[in-house]
């Protein structure tokens, strides 16, 4: 299950209105080959659901992600950062033992 932090919610909510897509669609969670570190996060809406994912809500969100990406993102948190090093989210994904420095990229 992934969580999503009040700031980031609240930024995710802005951002699919700014992107003019429906409430009805979700916000679709994958991990990718690639980055420095081997792993990268994916975020994107989507409002189709396959076979292949599952869908949990947290926080008034509801999260898709696909049974492959779900063993790379149990228990990690969606971030929101504003401050002075930067903007944007962030994933805290207990599962990742290197991360690079822009937070982009991990390995496990």
């Amino acid at each position: 299950m992934i969580t999503i932090s009040d700031k980031a919610k609240v930024e995710l909510k802005t951002l699919r209105e700014k992107e003019g897509h429906p409430t009805n669609y979700n916000l679709r969670v994958s991990v990718k080959g690639g980055g420095c570190s081997g792993l990268m996060y994916n975020l994107g809406f989507d409002a189709e659901i396959g076979e292949r994912d599952d869908i949990y809500e947290d926080n008034g969100l509801k999260i898709v992600v696909d049974k492959k990406s779900l063993l790379y993102l149990i228990g990690t948190t969606l971030d929101f950062s504003d401050g002075l090093n930067g903007k944007g989210f962030q994933f805290v994904n207990p599962n990742a033992t290197r991360t690079c420095g822009c937070g982009e990229s991990f390995s496990v």
